[in-house]
């Protein structure tokens, strides 16, 4: 890979050099995959579990070439419809072999559905399209699987935000995919999701499809130390100094997050400055936050009174551990506690909040400084 402009990566995943620590998770998600255990895989949004996956992929594909690592984002799926095309388009004709591409034989094994290939616009690289027929997703969903297996090559399957699957109207869904995943001996799997309660739910209890049918990793935040020492790294390249102590203020005032961590020091990099300072710092989070105020009015704006409210005062607290306590509702003259509860419940279901291992915080860590400003 090239190298990068600015090292502190914002989106995807550029290379090792660029990629903070994660040593022990990416031993433990390597070895498990390599000696035939699937991983569920949770964490909140922005600790860094995409670009975990990712790392873990390219250190397989560097052990042995012949390995087919395959990255599948739910996120925006809201049917098996939207599952099966996702599935497909990470796929499809990535295990064919050169005679099977001149024969045209990814073509000729898919019978339920209609596959194009089309330029894209940005890159004018080959695109799949593919066109499924009403109610024949499942059908097309048995072809991919049996597409894989039948090219007996060694690959891994990451479905990314797999909790999203739960949402789908079509009923069945998680013992159809268990199914699948029980006939794939040549396929091994990451389940992540950023709804622990969500994945909890799915992997552990025995009502349900996949349970005990994994290893688990919950994803941390990276320690503070290793943390510091791969932004200094990087830093001194630009002849700019970080002390300990100014790191330790954007490390804290993001409570160790690596995508809000990522942003303040991509900014702070393409600043050159000298020596960075705690103003430079707060300067910075102020600039990144005047670009975000629109979106977080808006979401705001969305609330109740009550919600609003506690939302608020969660934020001031910045962790909230018993926020149905009296001690905590009187601080904040906040309603009764049933309504702080209803407040509380609407909050962490639409991700305003987050049931961190402390108590409740700000999901999205800027808004949170945003909200301590109100």
């Amino acid at each position: 890979m090239s190298a990068l402009h600015n090292p502190f990566v914002l989106f995807g995943y550029a290379g090792k050099e660029y990629f903070c620590d994660r040593e022990k998770e990416t031993q433990e998600l390597i070895s498990a995959l390599r000696n035939g255990r699937n991983i569920t895989l949770r964490s909140p949004r922005r600790i860094g579990k995409t670009g975990l996956i990712q790392h873990v992929f390219h250190r397989l594909e560097q052990t042995n070439p012949a390995i087919k690592c395959f990255y599948v984002d739910l996120f925006s799926t809201n049917t098996l419809d939207d599952f099966v095309i996702a599935f497909g388009k990470a796929v499809i004709g990535q295990l064919d072999t050169p005679l099977q591409k001149m024969e045209n034989y990814v073509v000729s094994f898919f019978k339920s559905c209609r596959l194009y290939f089309s330029a894209d616009p940005l890159t004018g690289n080959p695109k799949l399209g593919i066109d499924l027929v009403a109610d024949n997703a499942s059908v097309t969903l048995d072809e991919i699987f049996a597409y894989i297996r039948k090219s007996g090559q060694e690959c891994y399957i990451a479905f990314d935000e797999f909790q999203q699957i739960t949402e789908y109207p079509q009923k069945g869904i998680e013992a159809l995919l268990r199914t699948h995943v029980q006939q794939c001996p040549n396929i091994r799997f990451i389940f992540s999701g950023s709804k622990q309660h969500l994945m909890s739910e799915m992997f552990t209890s025995p009502k349900r499809p996949f349970f005990r049918s994994t290893d688990k990793l919950t994803l941390d935040v990276i320690p503070e130390a290793a943390y510091y020492e791969f932004a200094n790294k990087w830093l001194r390249t630009i002849h700019s100094s970080l002390s300990e102590e100014v790191f330790h203020t954007i490390y804290t005032m993001v409570s160790g997050y690596t995508g809000y961590i990522q942003k303040v020091l991509n900014r702070l990099f393409e600043l050159r400055l000298t020596e960075i300072t705690d103003d430079d710092v707060k300067q910075c989070i102020d600039y990144i936050i005047q670009r975000e105020e629109d979106d977080f009015r808006r979401l705001y704006a969305l609330l109740t009174t009550n919600q609003a409210q506690v939302l608020k005062a969660i934020a001031h607290e910045k962790v909230v551990s018993s926020p149905t306590s009296q001690a905590f509702i009187k601080k904040y003259n906040l309603s009764a506690s049933s309504s702080v509860k209803r407040a509380i419940d609407f909050l962490n279901d639409n991700e305003y909040i987050y049931p961190a291992e402390n108590g409740y915080i700000v999901y999205e860590r800027f808004m949170a400084i945003w909200l301590q400003r109100l």
